[in-house]
């Protein structure tokens, strides 16, 4: 049994229909996976937003489909692109005892007391997801990454910093270990670099406007050759 727990009602409606459900303050969503054919189905907007809030990628969901239990992941969201709300969901069903793949965060933790933030550097994450495998119980909610030993701008966590709990593993057997999940930089060093660029670029602007501006060079007009009159013709 999961910590989340979500009603979705059967619907009929499909294709076009799906607007006046939406209109509604629905969610259309579909349910495949297992021995099953996929069911159709909508929940409310706002309990099921909060929800996926909760349970993201990573976290399985006990869902009540018209009075039936069934155990789900969330495997893909359909977010509207200029209204950026949810248009789709989609619930893959699984059972408590199968393996199941899910994508879970990279949590960064204990950088505050590294040397690196002592002396002032800052870290940029650069992977902040990754996809694993366990049974749903076993599903971590997040897989946290310690920073305490950072100490100098060349300094970089990886893949094979991450500790794993136990019943979990990586999903891709062969991501590389070197993988960066996190590398150290100076900001100082970086916001000196970034003016520079800005600075360059704005030199190079201005030199390019002032070029464009200049008069064109006038070109002298061909000279004309002046007609000789014909020497005259002596005659003895």
């Amino acid at each position: 049994m999961s910590e989340e727990k979500l009603q979705l009602g059967k619907r009929q409606l499909t294709g076009k229909k799906l607007k006046k459900l939406r209109a509604e303050g629905q969610i259309p969503s579909v349910v495949y996976g297992g021995e099953q054919d996929p069911i159709l189905t909508a929940s409310p907007y706002n309990i099921t937003e909060k929800v996926l809030l909760r349970a993201g990628y990573h976290s399985p969901i006990d869902l009540d489909i018209d009075g039936k239990p069934q155990m789900a992941l969330v495997k893909d969201v359909d977010i509207d692109p200029v209204k950026r709300t949810i248009r789709n969901i989609e619930f893959q069903a699984i059972s408590a005892d199968e393996i199941v793949e899910a994508t879970t965060p990279i949590i960064i933790v204990n950088f505050e007391q590294s040397e690196a933030n002592k002396i002032h550097l800052a870290f940029l994450q650069v992977l902040e997801e990754i996809d694993v495998k366990a049974k749903p119980a076993d599903l971590p909610s997040g897989l946290q990454l310690d920073a305490g030993n950072l100490a100098t701008a060349e300094d970089v966590l990886s893949i094979a910093d991450l500790k794993l709990p136990k019943g979990v593993e990586l999903a891709d057997k062969e991501l590389d270990p070197e993988t960066t999940i996190v590398t150290v930089y100076d900001p100082a060093i970086e916001a000196a670099q970034r003016e520079a660029e800005a600075k360059a670029a704005a030199e190079a602007a201005a030199a390019e406007a002032a070029a464009s501006a200049e008069p064109a060079a006038e070109t002298p007009a061909p000279e004309t050759e002046t007609a000789t009159p014909a020497e005259e013709t002596k005659v003895e």
